[in-house]
């Protein structure tokens, strides 16, 4: 079922080589339940019926671009690797056209449903804000990123596990990474993002910031199922991935510990 009536393009993020794939195959070229984990994540996105869906490629791009050449995608070659703020820039001019929401996913996520990204989307354009960050509910955050919110529920900022305080330490409310943009409030701050950090990457949480410094609004949807959102970053985690595929399949759906 189409979210609604306003379009929607897709971009997903699939550039890294996984340094901690033990592989120079693009990371997400690695098979999980026997295809490529971005196979996954571009047959949600079609189940969207969004009007575009563009894959931002890096690493060995010519293979991934080889491999699905067979899907209505258009691929956009991020030469550097420079951190995921960098990575939707790419997006900017193949985007000029195009009037809707930007909903921002992952190549490395799999797990993530149609059923979660639809519900995304519709409190994004039911609350009217500039952004919405898909966040979880973690017992133990550790090195997440934490949603603070201010007095009226909406997110304030997103402040990475090493730079937050004792007491936003006990937040456990976490941010997945996955977000859905008005197209011109993203393009308004994505160029203004500096990459003043450890990294030396352009993040994209900091798009958040900037649009909150502006005094637009930024929600946050709670996903129901946490497990939906882990990324794959070493074979072990592609095992794990793949034993919650299986329960998925057997009728199991929240299989999150």
């Amino acid at each position: 079922m189409a979210i609604s009536s306003k379009p929607i393009a897709v971009v997903i993020l699939a550039a890294g080589k996984g340094k901690r794939m033990n592989s120079d195959l693009p990371k997400v070229l690695h098979k999980m339940g026997g295809k490529p984990m971005v196979e996954y994540v571009i047959g949600t996105a079609g189940a969207l019926e969004a009007e575009r869906i563009i894959l931002v490629v890096g690493h060995k791009w010519e293979q991934t671009q080889e491999l699905i050449a067979r899907y209505k995608v258009e691929f956009v070659v991020q030469k550097e690797q420079l951190g995921t703020g960098h990575a939707v820039l790419q997006t900017q001019k193949i985007l000029s056209d195009f009037e809707g929401d930007v909903l921002i996913i992952y190549g490395d996520v799999p797990l993530l449903t149609q059923n979660t990204l639809n519900k995304l989307v519709q409190e994004h354009r039911e609350k009217r804000v500039a952004a919405t960050v898909l966040t979880a509910i973690l017992e133990n955050p550790s090195a997440y990123g934490r949603i603070i919110r201010d007095g009226n529920g909406m997110v304030q900022e997103i402040v990475e596990a090493k730079d937050a305080s004792a007491d936003q330490k006990k937040v456990k409310e976490i941010n997945t990474g996955i977000y859905c943009f008005v197209k011109e409030a993203l393009f308004s701050v994505l160029d203004k993002i500096t990459n003043h950090n450890q990294q030396g990457e352009y993040y994209l949480t900091d798009a958040i910031k900037l649009l909150r410094e502006r005094n637009l609004p930024v929600w946050g949807m709670v996903t129901a199922d946490p497990s939906e959102t882990l990324g794959i970053n070493s074979p072990e985690e592609l095992q794990e991935m793949e034993k919650i595929l299986l329960k998925r399949r057997s009728g199991q759906t929240r299989v999150f510990p």
